[in-house]
């Protein structure tokens, strides 16, 4: 599912608390003069934005008690033809390729159907299949490089060259040394192998060992388990929380608890595959409304009450609605304050993942709820990842009580995963009090705060150079577009030429004209770093002409949506 063409912007003012009502799907005919065509222009546009900045206080500033500025500009019309363009030629060569391989005449390395089995069900998907080999292949080794150190600011990374395409890699034995991390989720620096969370762990690995060998309901639960566990609760503001033993598993194992036959899932189009995952193998309704889109949110719950379930029109058991705190590929962050107005309004539940907020967003590292100033009580499953912030592995839930006895129960993960490495668990423990001050320093919330910095300055830098840049301006995810398929590869190497990692990400990872580089700043990131870093990268853009930006942001405030509610289940 692809973003909608025109490009918008959002600016929220200061407004008063979070018990305003909910915004009117009326709201979007203050915009419609303008926006919808991208083309606004000079005074004519500065005079609709101040137009449309009063009209959106009026109505939506009383939920939000700071600015909100979030940014998704246009992708060029030009530069959508020819990347359109770009994966046509591909595909045509594709094509001749595998004409080629057919008859012998160019080595054939990808997995095929073996002759007594051309009858059966195949087992590799024709397309899927040949995207990879003519495709994804080409630029492999942009991917999977493997590092050897700490995954710190700097890593350092061994190097391998390929004599067949990147269908096979050999190492060279040499080690590129102190590469700048620009990829990794270390937001607070906190994945390092010196220091006081390191010195803890390794105390509790001598006294514990590094594995349990069983689960919490047998013989895996720990002292140290129900201490973390204790200490979540604590730092998210909930009545209970509960640790797992892997972050994907958190959502894909335990939306299928909550939820079954008869109930209904009200996704975000961006939601991770975790989500999406847990969504489907709930059994439950699903329907997606389109990303950050309060008006398609609240269309869907009217819809859903009005209606009720198809055929029988009975009403819903439950109504859950799954939301990020930060979208991974996007940079965004939810529009929070908006969406409990509309969980309250219509009596549904919200499902808050906090993977990439939690440790990144708010004053004192607490997520996207206090980042918003809200009150934890008003989100009903609060979930989040100990991988990226806390510099671990695992994830959580919060909530109620009565939700996590609940869980412990009836979650898989919960009764069948082994439990939490008892050094993984010291590292999150050690490293979490660290952010609430509770180790006697205040370095915990220097890195909260070096992080802010480091991402304004960062993403205001790449802006001021002509990129286009995704996302919300407190988002330490930074998506860098790309767009063109021979540009993923190009961007990659030459970043690394120039000693800087970074990740590129391209379809289906993301739709087919929007593939980007996605920047993953840390507080750990020195000043003098991330100029290296921006001096690299503003040298490549010039090389690889990817200043795309024209700074002609439509300042459209509620992005616009089709009439379609996309259904993937409907019993």
């Amino acid at each position: 599912m692809t973003r909608p063409p025109s490009a918008w912007d959002t600016v929220i003012s200061l407004g008063g608390g979070p018990e305003a009502p909910p915004p009117r799907s009326g709201r979007r005919r203050h915009f419609q003069g303008f926006g919808g065509s991208g083309h606004a222009r000079g005074d004519v546009a500065a005079r609709d934005w101040r137009r449309a900045r009063i009209h959106h206080i009026a109505h939506n500033g009383g939920l939000y008690k700071r600015p909100f500025n979030e940014a998704f500009e246009e992708t060029p019309m030009l530069v959508a033809v020819l990347t359109y363009v770009g994966y046509g030629v591909l595909t045509l060569f594709g094509y001749l390729r595998d004409f080629l391989r057919q008859w012998k005449i160019e080595k054939c390395h990808h997995a095929t159907e073996r002759e007594e089995q051309k009858d059966f069900v195949p087992l590799y998907q024709d397309f899927e299949n040949f995207y990879t080999r003519n495709l994804y292949m080409r630029i492999r080794d942009s991917w999977n490089r493997p590092i050897c150190s700490v995954p710190g600011a700097k890593v350092d990374m061994m190097e391998r060259v390929s004599h067949d395409y990147n269908w096979t890699f050999m190492y060279t034995g040499r080690v590129i040394k102190d590469v700048i991390n620009m990829g990794s989720y270390n937001y607070l620096g906190f994945a390092q192998n010196t220091g006081i969370c390191q010195e803890a762990a390794a105390k509790v690995l001598s006294r514990y060992g590094a594995g349990v060998c069983s689960t919490r309901q047998e013989m895996g639960n720990l002292d140290k388990h129900e201490d973390l566990e204790k200490l979540v609760a604590r730092f998210l503001g909930v009545e209970s929380a509960m640790a797992y033993g892997m972050g994907f598993a958190t959502n894909s194992m335990n939306i299928p608890a909550l939820v079954g036959k008869g109930c209904l899932i009200l996704s975000d189009e961006l939601n991770h595959a975790s989500l999406v995952l847990g969504a489907r193998l709930s059994g439950a309704t699903i329907r997606i409304f389109k990303h950050n889109n309060m008006q398609s949110l609240e269309k869907l719950l009217k819809d859903a009450i009005v209606h009720g379930q198809p055929r029988t029109r009975r009403p819903w058991k439950k109504i859950l609605i799954l939301v990020e705190g930060i979208y991974s590929m996007e940079g965004s962050i939810v529009r929070l304050p908006e969406v409990i107005a509309l969980k309250k309004k219509y009596k549904s539940y919200l499902y808050l993942d906090e993977a990439h907020s939690i440790g990144a967003l708010g004053p004192t590292g607490r997520g996207v709820v206090e980042y918003f100033g809200l009150n934890p009580e008003d989100v009903d499953i609060m979930m989040g990842t100990f991988t990226k912030s806390f510099g671990a592995a695992g994830g959580y839930i919060g909530g109620k009580k009565e939700l996590i006895d609940y869980l412990r129960t009836y979650s898989h993960s919960a009764v069948y995963a082994t439990s939490l490495s008892p050094p993984v668990v010291e590292q999150i423990i050690t490293s979490m009090k660290c952010i609430m001050g509770e180790d006697g320093t205040i370095s915990g919330k220097e890195c909260v705060q070096q992080l802010a910095e480091n991402t304004r300055y960062f993403r205001r830098q790449l802006k001021k150079m002509g990129f286009i840049i995704y996302g919300n301006e407190d988002s330490p995810v930074v998506p860098l577009m790309l767009y063109m398929p021979a540009k993923i590869g190009a961007f990659g190497r030459e970043m690394l030429k120039r000693n800087i990692g970074v990740v590129v990400v391209g379809f289906p990872a993301t739709p087919i004209i929007e593939s980007r580089a996605r920047f993953c700043v840390s507080a750990a990131h020195t000043k003098e770093m991330l100029d290296t870093a921006l001096k690299e990268i503003n040298e490549v853009g010039d090389l690889l002409q990817l200043k795309y930006s024209r700074h002609r942001l439509v300042p459209l405030l509620d992005r616009p949506f089709d009439e379609t509610t996309y259904e993937e289940t409907e019993d």
